[in-house]
């Protein structure tokens, strides 16, 4: 058989039993707590992408970016610095509606800020296309206040502010030369007290196209009389993590790297936030880009020396910090128990499940959850627009949890007219969509590859089986080069391959996604349904 493809192999296997996973939610994961005062990095190795974080009493928020995606702004919070729960969202709705009721893949949400001032949480966040906004709570989770215009503008991206010493308020952001048409230069701006209205008195702070090629992503803080400005630099997957200094806010500034790849296997390692424990420990949090897998977010012991910040290990004598894989954790007076974001799901509550996002504002008649043990997913019309997935806003998606993983669902596909389809997919530019479809009458399931779906292919169909009864298990086994392998089953105990292995692959600035879609062939006032019984997942040993 060493002669006959892979796929053909696949393909001609007959049958096997797959575990249907486990209803414990997030506790199969590889937790980064190894339990024994130390932690393995990624600290969430899902895609929370450009993390921000601060500490308020006792407890560190996170959010990130989260572009179309929809509940936006995902709101962390954490104990210790290694354990992350998912609390919230900071945003139901993108504005303006009309743009954002359709899928806008890469638009929206780019890297967002959060701060606590005067007993409030701030979250400053650009819109490339639009300009930065501010929306604040009382509580991180909410809820937060109507996003409000803070400074319009064309390609103004990941804005910082800073509430000084002496009463002044101050903006620090980027730009991107996709819509601005420049890049590589930071800038900063004063706004009122409140730091609700930016002021046109914009001055340069660097230009860094000479030796810092791409800088973006500015957090500003102040420390002992300096002004400190730690950017990243040197593009997305394979930059660094340079930081400026001034006692002047506009300068000029003293820069220094203070942290980049060296001879690890972290690429990029920048992005991120400068968190102070309780007890005095300084720490960096940054992610590191993993393609198919998205954005992950990393921990990196930070220190002070001569007013400057050394992050990670210097292990080949340059000066220059390396991120660590693994280390102790930091000292926050005692241990806590293990958590991380969501991933399965029992769809036995009266709300959708925070792990799941739409790819547009929703639409009240796209879904309901009940204490029945399921979440409808109704049969909407295919937009005129959409070829393919890519342009369908009503998709209901959750990050990959992991590396390696299995993920099996059971649903029921109500049909009360030819015409109804719906299914799992697995989402990016290509993406693999197991769908049923009612035809004269039958129902039947279909593997559907549709690559590079960004640029209007169409899908093409792998296989198609018909099924007895519309109750059907489908599980999906992912490894870490993205590979993807499915199959089905009818009775939840023998599942048979279905289609060949697919590979999956990112999205727009977002990892690959996976998750449920229903849809229909034209308006009826009658649709059908997706009724989601759960979906668990297990990690591949």
């Amino acid at each position: 058989m060493k002669n006959i493809p892979f796929y053909l192999i696949f393909v001609l296997m007959s049958s096997f039993v797959f575990a249907q996973g486990s209803s414990n939610g997030n506790k199969w994961m590889r937790n980064p707590d190894n339990g024994d005062g130390t932690y393995t990095n990624p600290i969430i190795n899902s895609d929370y992408s450009d993390p921000d974080a601060i500490r308020v009493g006792n407890k560190f928020y996170m959010t990130a970016s989260s572009f179309n995606c929809i509940p936006g702004l995902p709101i962390l919070e954490s104990d210790d610095l290694v354990n992350w729960k998912l609390i919230g969202y900071a945003l139901n709705k993108q504005k303006p509606e009309a743009t954002y009721d359709l899928a806008q893949h890469g638009n929206g949400v780019w890297a967002p800020c959060i701060r606590f001032h005067k007993n409030e949480f701030y979250i400053y966040f650009p819109d490339p296309d639009f300009g930065i906004y501010m929306t604040k709570a009382q509580k991180p989770e909410g809820p937060w206040s109507e996003p409000i215009m803070v400074k319009s503008g064309k390609g103004l991206i990941d804005p910082t502010p800073l509430w000084d010493d002496d009463g002044k308020v101050y903006l620090v952001y980027a730009f991107a030369g996709s819509r601005a048409g420049i890049k590589s230069i930071l800038t900063i701006c004063t706004m009122n007290e409140d730091g609700t209205s930016a002021n046109n008195d914009d001055v340069l702070l660097i230009d860094g196209h000479e030796e810092e090629p791409t800088i973006e992503g500015p957090k500003i803080y102040k420390r002992n009389g300096f002004y400190y400005i730690f950017a990243p630099a040197g593009g997305v997957a394979t930059g660094w993590q340079t930081v400026m200094r001034s006692k002047n806010i506009y300068g000029p500034y003293e820069k220094k790297k203070a942290l980049d790849q060296g001879k690890t296997s972290i690429n990029g390692p920048h992005q991120g936030a400068w968190v102070q424990t309780q007890n005095g420990e300084d720490w960096f949090i940054h992610f590191q880009d993993k393609g198919i897998f998205g954005r992950v977010v990393h921990l990196q012991p930070m220190k002070w020396e001569n007013d400057w910040p050394f992050m990670g290990k210097d292990t080949n004598g340059d000066g220059i910090g390396e991120p660590v894989i693994k280390f102790k954790k930091p000292n926050v007076g005692k241990s806590f128990p293990m958590v991380s974001p969501p991933d399965s799901d029992e769809f036995n509550e009266p709300k959708l499940g925070l792990q799941w996002q739409w790819h547009a504002n929703p639409k009240v008649n796209w879904g309901f959850p009940s204490t029945l043990g399921f979440y409808t997913l109704n049969c909407i019309p295919k937009p005129k627009e959409a070829v393919n997935l890519f342009d369908v806003p009503n998709l209901l998606l959750q990050k990959f949890p992991d590396d390696n993983f299995t993920a099996t669902t059971k649903f029921q596909f109500n049909s009360y007219s030819d015409g109804d389809e719906a299914g799992f997919v697995i989402m990016g530019l290509d993406y693999n969509y197991l769908k049923l479809k009612k035809t004269n009458g039958k129902v039947f399931l279909s593997q559907m590859i549709c690559k590079n779906a960004n640029k209007k292919e169409l899908e093409k169909e792998m296989e198609r089986v018909e099924l007895k009864a519309n109750v059907i298990f489908i599980q999906v086994k992912v490894t870490e080069n993205g590979n993807c392998t499915f199959a089905f089953s009818e009775d939840g105990k023998i599942f048979k391959y279905i289609g060949i292995p697919f590979t999956a692959k990112e999205g727009k600035w977002i990892g690959a996604k996976l998750g449920f879609v229903a849809l229909r062939e034209g308006f009826i006032n009658d649709a059908g349904n997706l009724k989601i019984d759960w979906i668990r997942f297990n990690k591949i040993q």
